[in-house]
């Protein structure tokens, strides 16, 4: 199934392009001090939760994200070319993401977004990277995802993420965020999609869609957006500790979500 309207080279065209947004433009780029982009106020308009965040410079948090760049650098070709020859291509992961965005893109507003967040809880079986791994805190890219077909919160949240912005989804309106779960006692990451100006949170826990002013069980930790990971403000964080949650959870671990399988 194809992008209506367009050719298969056309659409190669446009997936390549769509895919820029998510990669490196060069290896320096890697690195937030030395991006352009990254070179903007790091505390702009509220991020999802209505908090104010600033960049993120070192730590776990921000290697793990590197490394999901780095692999989304590859999977932007094998997508393009899939794409562009579906009844050739080698990969069935491939095809089942593109297939996600089809049923996305061709859709607008709230559906679309829905459509995509359904799609990917319905393709993934929950599965702790300890299990899928014999490692704690494993990110995976969408393609290693779903040729794995399991994968733990952050797996979801990442492939929601990507396939929203290549269904049309303007990159400044996508993000990831970690939070704290206060009912379970542990970190769990969704994917937030703004629409209308509210920030919904896609979570792998349910097939709603929620805003995030709803889920007062939550206490956002990080954000990630088309420029890296950032740190919600001190003062969140301080309210948090007053919660008497874990210090180590706050700013030692960077954070830790391979305990369960969220």
């Amino acid at each position: 199934m194809g992008f209506p309207g367009h050719s298969p080279a056309w659409r190669t065209i446009m997936l390549a392009f769509a895919l820029i947004g998510l990669e490196p433009a060069a290896a320096g780029t890697l690195d937030v001090t030395e991006s352009p982009k990254a070179s903007q106020p790091s505390e702009r308009l509220p991020e999802p939760f209505g908090l104010f965040a600033s960049r993120v410079f070192a730590g776990a948090l921000r290697e793990k994200w590197h490394g999901v760049e780095r692999n989304l650098d590859d999977e932007r070709v094998q997508l393009a070319l899939c794409d562009g020859d579906r009844e050739r291509c080698a990969s069935p992961a491939a095809l089942r993401f593109l297939g996600i965005i089809d049923n996305a893109r061709v859709r607008e507003g709230r559906a679309r977004i829905g459509e995509a967040n359904r799609a990917i809880n319905l393709a993934i079986r929950p599965m702790s990277d300890q299990s899928q791994y014999g490692a704690a805190d494993v990110w995976t890219s969408p393609l290693i995802t779903f040729n794995h077909g399991a994968g733990d919160c952050e797996d979801y949240a990442i492939a929601k993420f990507v396939a929203l912005r290549l269904a049309g989804i303007s990159a400044d309106d996508l993000r990831i965020v970690i939070v704290r779960d206060r009912i379970r006692g542990e970190d769990h990451a969704v994917a937030a999609a703004r629409l209308d100006g509210h920030w919904l949170i896609l979570d792998n826990r349910r097939m709603a869609m929620v805003e995030d002013a709803d889920l007062k069980n939550y206490l956002p930790l990080y954000v990630i957006d088309q420029y890296g990971p950032m740190q919600y403000a001190q003062p969140l964080l301080a309210d948090i500790a007053g919660r008497d949650l874990p210090p180590a959870t706050l700013m030692a671990s960077q954070p830790g979500l391979g305990a369960s399988n969220n």
